[in-house]
């Protein structure tokens, strides 16, 4: 077995190990009741549970275990970014943005619940997100806790995922250039994985030289993700992807691939995979598996 093919199988192992990790913590974070609110949370178990690669939880937990952090403090951090991804899919999904009635293979939130408990299904998941990430089980230091719920709140704010969010929507009506792609990206992707990371460091109370070593992968990671995302669009199946696939083309939305061909964007992607990889020199083989993750993300079929 080749160095690559065993980095590769181990992270195989350890994303699988993890995606169930946070599944658990998941599930036991929305226990199900029979109240007036239990149709609610069962959109939100329905929305966040059984599915996806759990690749912003993975982060958080593979980052913080660079800075020896226990395992039930970083899943706890991981869950909270899973409830908040959960709830900008959701949101993204709906007729008034992307209009999406496919996602991770079945039936979009607003599809099986409508769109009134989508909605607040999606308010809810954000809400104890934030919720999650003042308890003292995630840390005992509360400077922590604070700044883990000021640079989520600015990750997915106006000047973050949301903000993109909306460039995505009105950039729809005409041709963006690429930095404007580049640029609307970094906020609706980009931005929340490389939070998923730095909180990682945020848990291990990183200096500043290390913590903007982890900040600088994750930045380039969510933008080569991103690519890869639209390069799937482009080539990739419905029953690949999990949702309706060709959308960015048949919409005239402008892409990576639209902007670069997909050949070119394989090689931007690449070279964005490089530079994320050699963020990570300060940590030598403790960063194998971010490493693998790395190049994971544009070898992804879904």
């Amino acid at each position: 077995m080749t160095s690559v093919e065993a980095q590769n199988q181990s992270l195989n192992q350890s994303l699988s190990s993890r995606a169930q990790s946070l599944e658990t913590t998941l599930d036991k974070f929305l226990p199900r009741m029979k109240g007036g609110e239990a149709n609610l949370i069962e959109a939100m178990r329905y929305a966040v549970l059984g599915g996806g690669k759990r690749l912003r939880g993975y982060l958080v937990t593979e980052v913080a275990s660079l800075f020896n952090i226990p395992m039930k403090s970083a899943l706890y951090v991981g869950a909270s970014v899973e409830m908040l991804h959960a709830y900008s899919l959701i949101h993204d999904d709906l007729p008034a943005m992307d209009d999406d009635d496919l996602r991770r293979g079945k039936p979009s939130t607003h599809i099986k619940f409508g769109e009134a408990i989508a909605i607040l299904a999606g308010d809810a998941l954000q809400t104890k997100a934030f919720e999650i990430l003042t308890w003292e089980d995630v840390s005992e230091n509360p400077d922590i806790r604070i700044e883990l719920v000021k640079s989520l709140a600015e990750a997915s704010g106006s000047n973050g995922m949301v903000g993109g969010q909306v460039i995505d929507m009105e950039g729809e009506n005409r041709h963006l250039t690429l930095p404007e792609v580049i640029n609307l990206h970094a906020m609706k992707t980009g931005r929340l994985i490389c939070y998923s990371a730095e909180a990682g460091a945020i848990l291990g109370q990183a200096n500043t030289d290390l913590r903007n070593h982890i900040i600088s992968y994750g930045r380039d990671l969510g933008t080569a993700f991103q690519i890869a995302d639209d390069i799937l669009d482009a080539t990739a199946s419905a029953e690949e992807l999990g949702k309706t696939a060709g959308k960015d083309n048949a919409s005239g939305k402008s892409t990576f691939v639209s902007l670069l061909g997909i050949e070119d964007a394989k090689k931007e992607a690449n070279r964005l995979i490089s530079k994320a990889i050699r963020h990570l020199e300060p940590f030598g083989s403790a960063a194998d598996n971010l490493r693998a993750l790395a190049n994971y993300v544009i070898t992804r079929r879904n």
